[in-house]
């Protein structure tokens, strides 16, 4: 019996020029798909959503009102995903939101109680 399987659709439009639009489809099985729940301090949760793949990582982070696409990237230790102009930084149960244009922590989370 086949695994469900999760699509994230990313679509990119090329330029006017080029009169085509582009996307990418990559699948993930939901086994592979876990939310992670943090205390962010003032009452303030946040769930995390991590997402990954033989070969890809992601995260879907409450950023402005919105789940954000983060992707996985190269880090010394604990987790780093990047969106933007945003790092999320995981390092055993805590984790980081930061803006890196303005330089500033958005968030500083520890885990969420059960």
């Amino acid at each position: 019996m086949p695994r469900p399987t999760l699509f994230a659709t990313l679509f990119a439009f090329m330029p006017a020029i080029a009169f085509a639009n582009a996307s990418l489809t990559i699948a993930f099985d939901m086994d592979d798909v876990i939310t992670a729940r943090y205390d962010c301090g003032g009452n303030m949760p946040l769930a995390v959503v991590y997402v990954a793949s033989d070969t890809d990582a992601l995260a879907l982070v409450p950023v402005d009102g919105g789940p954000r696409v983060f992707a996985q990237v190269v880090s010394g230790s604990g987790a780093r995903y990047v969106s933007g102009p945003y790092e999320w930084i995981i390092k055993g149960e805590a984790g980081q939101l930061i803006d890196t244009l303005e330089d500033r922590t958005v968030f500083d989370c520890g885990p969420a109680e059960q």
